[in-house]
């Protein structure tokens, strides 16, 4: 191979060479206009500072002898209970009978109290759902 054909071979490996080199650095973003900060409804509540969220009551006819009591209220309005489920400060228990299993709910009010019955659900033994204020009433000693 002569120099100048080797010089030749070289240029045009150098000039490819430079055509497939593909540089690591991205373009500049263009320049934003500075947006400002969505703001925040007046409605929102601000969260709790110690991290409670007071819990919602269930207010309906017919379980005003169930929602707000504890745990010893129940058991005495329905006998001891045939699932007792713990979840931090909150509770389940369940009641069982011949026509309807009852779910009551329970947590505490405020920081700190006791747990009370705030929910209910009841079914019948199949699991159909059934009335909840029957169910109460069928339940209680």
């Amino acid at each position: 191979m002569t120099p100048a054909r080797l010089t030749t071979l070289l240029g045009v490996a150098s000039l490819l060479g430079a055509c497939t080199a593909v540089p690591n650095v991205a373009p500049p973003a263009p320049p934003t206009a500075a947006r400002p900060a969505p703001s925040v409804p007046a409605t929102d509540p601000a969260p709790p500072s110690n991290g409670f969220i007071p819990p919602k009551v269930l207010r309906e006819a017919g379980l005003e002898q169930v929602i707000g009591q504890n745990a010893s209220a129940l058991e005495r309005l329905f006998g001891k209970p045939q699932l007792t489920t713990p979840e931090a400060d909150a509770r389940k228990l369940q009641f069982g009978g011949r026509q309807c299993v009852l779910d009551v709910f329970m947590y505490p009010l405020r920081p700190g109290s006791e747990a009370v019955a705030t929910h209910v659900e009841a079914r019948r033994n199949d699991g159909r759902s059934v009335d909840r204020a029957s169910c109460v009433a069928s339940l209680k000693r």
